[in-house]
């Protein structure tokens, strides 16, 4: 079941929203303002979640409260990575959760925490067993990221690719798979409660798999998303309604992200749409078309964490 829809993924970082074309994010605060409303309208007790930030940055959660955003979301979600990408330590992660909750009364969850296996599948273990350590018991979601390690034939979704040296090809070990699908030491060590954040690109042909391990790991939460700019390939709606029948037997957090080309100010995935009313007609399609479970226990899912 959906149990919650997240408006966009890092609004705050580069890779996945052009702020050089959005500097004080006024756009992609009418964006989600738009969005939430026409969600509201067709399930009003759906909880709706501000896309995760990364990096985790209170200032960025109070301009949000400045422009209405925060009065139109339930939940605001951080994802870290202090052992791959981020300037702090693996420890500090209930500091960073306190920063938050500092400036917001709003839930927080971890919808993105992990780390590589780039230089040592060790490492992994070690960074799984105490990033779960220190975030279980304080906050209601955590989604490690991720199950599946990136094909390396495919693009990990940054801006600047090869430029950023060892920060870019760390995307392809994040999964606690390897490419072809045998489980790293990480996999034995997966503890209860902890959910899962994997992506699927069009047609991936991982999904099958992903569901049977997603099972064996004992995985109850999830985080996945489907792509606004795959809405308008051919086909798209039969792949969308294959991997959300798949992913049905989890408490999932939908994600709806990306800009189609043709809709944005630049032709790019990161770029402010040019009207928001396109993205709230593509949420609202996503949610009467997903969102199965009864307005009561999708209200269930905040009252857990509130």
């Amino acid at each position: 079941m959906v149990e919650a829809v997240m408006l966009w993924n890092e609004p705050n970082n580069l890779s996945h929203w052009d702020f050089k074309i959005d500097p004080d994010w006024k756009m992609f605060a009418e964006m989600v303002k738009a969005a939430s409303t026409a969600i509201r309208e067709e399930y009003p007790g759906l909880p709706l979640v501000l896309g995760g930030i990364s990096p985790i940055d209170p200032n960025f959660i109070s301009l949000m409260a400045s422009q209405g955003v925060l009065d139109a979301v339930d939940v605001v979600s951080v994802h870290g990575f202090p052992l791959d990408w981020n300037h702090w330590k693996l420890n500090d992660w209930p500091k960073k959760i306190e920063e938050i909750r500092a400036v917001t009364r709003r839930p927080v969850w971890v919808s993105e925490a992990g780390v590589s296996s780039f230089g040592a599948e060790e490492v992994q273990v070690f960074g799984l067993t105490r990033t779960a350590e220190l975030l279980l018991p304080i906050v209601d979601r955590v989604h490690w990221y991720s199950l599946l390690d990136l094909p390396a034939t495919w693009t990990a979704t940054t801006r600047h690719k090869e430029a950023e040296g060892s920060a870019y090809y760390r995307h392809y070990y994040m999964g606690l798979l390897r490419e072809d699908g045998s489980p790293k030491p990480a996999a034995d060590c997966f503890p209860e409660g902890l959910g899962i954040c994997q992506w699927f690109h069009f047609e991936d042909h991982r999904l099958d798999m992903s569901v049977e391990w997603l099972k064996r790991l004992r995985v109850r939460y999830l985080r996945t998303g489907i792509s606004w700019a795959d809405w308008f390939r051919e086909n798209s709606e039969s792949w969308f309604d294959r991997q959300m029948l798949a992913l049905e037997p989890f408490q999932t957090t939908l994600t709806l992200c990306f800009t189609p080309e043709h809709l944005g100010v630049e032709r790019h995935y990161t770029s402010p749409p040019r009207r928001a009313e396109d993205f709230a007609e593509f949420a609202r399609w996503a949610v009467r078309r997903y969102v199965h479970a009864s307005e009561g226990k999708a209200q269930d899912v905040l009252m857990g964490v509130k």
